[in-house]
């Protein structure tokens, strides 16, 4: 960036928040397949699909009490629909303590303001990018310290996988310098 210039502000949009908590009891899932609203039993897979609408989440349930909840927006929304998931599951007539709580991936979407050279920033960045155009229209960039990765699109739209919604964030501003110095019309 040129001395004196501000860095644009960058929307980051999440799209999707993974967690994984545990009820601390055994689950009968045909009890919930049964009796549970807005359940889908898979019993060749063994687990319970239970959909949510507010917050809009989806919990995949096993048998041994763990359940995964996926489609949240935020750590927050996530939390309070693994919550609600909890007390349905209580409202059956489980004995059902909530804890172990923690969130496992953060999906979040960033558009960058112009374009980038993809196999400029690949070659500046090589251990870290890969770029195959033959098998995917995106560079593939890894950031090891804050266990993030992306996918840097040549019309400067990035996709962030990452473990929460703050590494999410401190991985964009860790890319911004790198595909500033790669963009289209420099």
């Amino acid at each position: 960036m040129e001395a004196g210039s501000e860095p644009l502000p960058l929307d980051i949009l999440i799209t999707n928040v993974v967690c994984v908590f545990r009820v601390r009891c055994h689950l009968d899932l045909r009890h919930i397949a049964l009796k549970g609203a807005n359940v889908m039993y898979k019993r060749d897979e063994g687990k319970v699909v239970m959909k949510l609408r507010r917050p809009r989440v989806t919990a995949t349930i096993w048998s041994s009490g763990k359940i995964i909840s996926t489609g949240a927006t935020s750590e927050d929304e996530a939390k309070i629909g693994a919550r609600k998931c909890a007390r349905c599951l209580q409202k059956l007539g489980f004995q059902v303590r909530f804890g172990a709580f923690r969130v496992v991936n953060v999906l979040a979407v960033c558009s960058m303001p112009f374009e980038i050279r993809l196999p400029d920033f690949t070659k500046q960045q090589r251990p870290l990018a890969s770029y195959e155009p033959e098998l995917h229209p995106a560079v593939n960039f890894k950031i090891k310290p804050l266990t993030a990765s992306m996918q840097i699109f040549s019309t400067g739209s990035i996709t962030i996988t990452a473990s929460n919604v703050a590494r999410a964030a401190q991985a964009v501003e860790h890319v911004y310098p790198l595909v500033l110095a790669s963009r289209k019309g420099t």
